[in-house]
């Protein structure tokens, strides 16, 4: 982020808001497409936020680029969610997120889902490797889980 998109309010505004906007995307288009609509939204945000901060075609390790989308996403940035790690494991990339926008205020054994966070991760993570990836949402803290978990695989 260079400079604040707005005078007096800066950059950030109500998750209670934004989950309103949710809700009624919701409520007017499915719940189908509102969840493409916003994993495609998140992804084109995370495609941005790689370009923004450097990595494409960079030879930084999984960890340091987990650190520079952690600092650019969490408490220091953007606040959308807290990135813990990234694991690779053969071809499968994990990331471990917590306190994600999607999550916030849902009740335990909600079934929602993340979208635009799992976006965010994905189009960010295709833009680093350079290839296709299929995303999942495989973990939810609101269902017993330590993190929201979302999962990658090369097509």
């Amino acid at each position: 982020m260079t400079t604040q998109l707005r005078e007096n309010l800066g950059d950030f505004s109500s998750i209670v808001c934004l989950k309103a906007m949710i809700v009624g995307m919701e409520e007017a288009l499915g719940d189908k497409a509102t969840a493409i609509a916003l994993t495609s939204a998140g992804r084109a945000r995370g495609r941005r936020l790689v370009e923004d901060l450097n990595l494409v075609g960079t030879t930084s390790s999984l960890d340091e680029i987990a650190a520079q989308m952690a600092k650019a996403l969490g408490e220091e940035g953007t606040r959308l969610l807290i990135l813990d790690k990234i694991e690779q494991n053969g071809e499968e990339l994990r990331a471990y997120v917590r306190e994600t926008v999607c999550s916030a205020g849902e009740v335990q054994g909600s079934e929602r889902k993340c979208t635009f966070t799992l976006g965010a991760v994905w189009g960010a993570l295709e833009k680093v490797t350079g290839k296709r990836l299929q995303g999942k949402h495989v973990e939810s803290v609101l269902r017993g889980g330590t993190h929201d978990v979302f999962s990658f695989l090369p097509l």
